[in-house]
C-alpha cells in the first residue's frame, strides 16, 4: 500500500515537472519581439536623455518614468494583437485600410526617422570607440558591416537572439549604482517632489516621453511577431514578453536617472550630459575613469547595437510592406527578396556615411526630432484606428481598458505635438 502511494506521489510530481518544463519551453518559443524592442528603446539617445534628467532634476524624474510603464505596454500590446491576428505588418495594414497615400506618408516619414535614429546609434558607437582611442573611421564602418552580416543570416530568430545579447550589455550600469550608494530616503523624497511649474522640467518630461514611445517600435514589433510566425493562442505569452521588456527598459531608464542624480545632481555640478564622453567624465569623478569607461561604454554600446538592429529593420519592414515587396528575414538573399536586403543595407550605409562625413549634425538632429514628434500622434492615431478596424471583435479592446488606452494615447500625442514648438523655437 505504502509503495503504491509513493509511486502515485512520484508520478504526480513528475507530471508537474513535465508540465512546468513544457510551459517554459512554450514561453521561450514566443519570447523575443517584446524584449528586443524594449531593449532597443533604451538606445544611446535615450540613455543620454535619462542621464541629463538625473543630472538636472535628480530623483524627481523617476515618477514620470514609472507612469510611462503602463502607457508603453498598452501601446505595444496593440501591435501584438494586430500582427498575430492579421498576419500583416503595420505598413501593410495602413495601405489596406487607409490607402496608398497614407501608407507612403507613414513609410517615408518612418524611413527619415529611421535614418535619424541610426545617426544617434552610430554617434554613440563612435563615442564609445573614442573613449578607448579608436577612430570613428574604424568603429562606424566595422559596426555597419556587422549589422549587415547579421541580417544576411537568413533567420529572424537568430537575429533576435543576437540583438537580445547585445541589449543585455546595457545592464552593466548597475555596477555603477552599487558603487555610488544612492540614498533611499533621497529617492523617496525626490519622487514626491515634482516641479511642474518649471517649464524646463516639463520640456524634459516631454523629451522622456519621446525617448520612450518611439514610432519605429510599433512598426518593428508588429512585423516581428508576423515574421516569427506566432499564432493567436500565443497572444498572452507575447503580451507577457512585452510587459517583462517594459519593466526592463523603464528600469534601465530609472537606473540611469538614479546614477546621475546620486552623483552629478547631488554634488550640484550642473553638468551638461550631451555625449558619451560627458557621461563618462561626470561618473568618472566618483568611481574612477577606468570603471566609468567600462560601465558607460558597454551600456551605451549594447543599447546602440540592439537599437540599430531594431530601428533599421523597422524602417525596412515598413517601407517594403507599403511597396508590397517580399520582406521576411527567414530567407537568405535571393532574387525575390533582393529589394528588402538591399534597402536594409543601404539605410545603414547612408546613416553611417552621414556620421562619418558630417562634423555638424545639429541641424539634422533638430529635423529628426521634429519628425519624431510629428510621427508620434500620426502613428498612434493609425494604431488605434487599426485596432478597431482590422481586428475581429473578440480581439479588440473593450470597456474601461479601451477608455484608459485611448486617454493615455491622447496624452502621449499631446506631448508629441508639444515637443515641436520648443524645438522650432516657436
Amino acid at each position: 500500500m505504502k509503495e503504491r502511494i509513493d509511486s502515485e506521489i512520484n508520478n504526480k510530481s513528475g507530471d508537474r515537472f513535465k508540465r512546468f518544463f513544457q510551459e517554459l519551453k512554450n514561453w521561450l518559443i514566443v519570447i523575443g519581439p517584446g524584449l528586443i524592442v524594449m531593449l532597443a528603446d533604451t538606445d544611446a539617445g535615450c540613455l543620454i536623455t535619462a542621464a541629463q534628467s538625473g543630472a538636472s532634476y535628480g530623483y524627481s524624474m523617476i515618477l514620470p518614468q514609472l507612469l510611462l510603464i503602463p502607457i508603453l505596454f498598452m501601446v505595444q500590446e496593440m501591435t501584438v494583437r494586430l500582427g498575430i491576428v492579421t498576419k500583416k505588418g503595420h505598413g501593410e495594414l495602413i495601405r489596406e485600410y487607409f490607402g496608398k497615400f497614407w501608407a507612403y506618408v507613414s513609410a517615408i516619414t518612418l524611413m527619415i526617422s529611421t535614418i535619424g535614429a541610426l545617426l544617434t546609434e552610430f554617434i554613440g558607437i563612435a563615442g564609445v570607440g573614442e573613449l578607448f582611442g579608436i577612430s570613428r573611421w574604424i568603429t562606424v564602418p566595422l559596426s555597419t558591416m556587422v549589422l549587415i552580416l547579421i541580417a544576411f543570416l537568413g533567420s529572424y530568430r537568430r537575429v533576435e537572439k543576437i540583438g537580445i545579447i547585445f541589449g543585455l550589455f546595457e545592464l552593466t550600469f548597475i555596477i555603477g549604482i552599487f558603487m555610488v550608494h544612492p540614498s533611499m530616503n533621497s529617492i523617496i523624497d525626490g519622487i514626491q517632489s515634482i516641479p511642474l511649474n518649471d517649464s524646463s522640467y516639463v520640456y524634459l518630461v516631454a523629451a522622456n516621453v519621446g525617448a520612450v514611445i518611439m514610432p519605429w517600435m510599433i512598426f518593428y514589433q508588429q512585423s516581428a511577431v508576423v515574421d516569427k510566425g506566432l499564432e493567436p493562442k500565443m497572444i498572452k505569452k507575447e503580451q507577457t514578453d512585452t510587459i517583462v521588456g517594459t519593466f526592463i527598459t523603464q528600469g534601465i531608464m530609472i537606473g540611469f536617472i538614479v546614477l546621475f542624480a546620486a552623483t552629478v545632481f547631488s554634488s550640484h555640478l550642473h553638468a551638461n550630459e550631451e555625449t558619451v564622453g560627458d557621461l563618462v567624465t561626470s561618473i568618472g569623478q566618483y568611481i574612477g575613469m577606468t570603471p566609468a569607461k567600462a560601465i558607460m561604454g558597454s551600456s551605451i554600446l549594447g543599447g546602440a547595437l540592439v537599437a540599430a538592429i531594431v530601428v533599421v529593420l523597422a524602417g525596412t519592414w515598413g517601407m517594403t510592406e507599403v511597396l508590397d515587396w517580399k520582406h521576411s528575414l527567414n530567407e537568405r538573399l535571393n532574387r525575390s527578396n533582393l529589394g528588402f536586403y538591399s534597402m536594409y543595407a543601404l539605410v545603414l550605409i547612408v546613416s553611417a556615411a552621414l556620421v562619418l562625413w558630417n562634423e555638424d549634425l545639429v541641424s539634422i538632429a533638430i529635423t529628426v526630432e521634429v519628425i519624431n514628434a510629428l510621427m508620434v500622434p500620426i502613428v498612434l492615431g493609425f494604431l488605434l484606428m487599426l485596432e478597431h478596424k482590422a481586428l475581429p471583435k473578440s480581439y479588440r479592446m473593450h470597456g474601461m481598458y479601451k477608455k484608459i488606452v485611448i486617454f493615455l494615447s491622447f496624452i502621449v500625442m499631446a506631448f508629441g505635438i508639444y515637443m515641436i514648438f520648443p524645438v522650432l523655437n516657436l
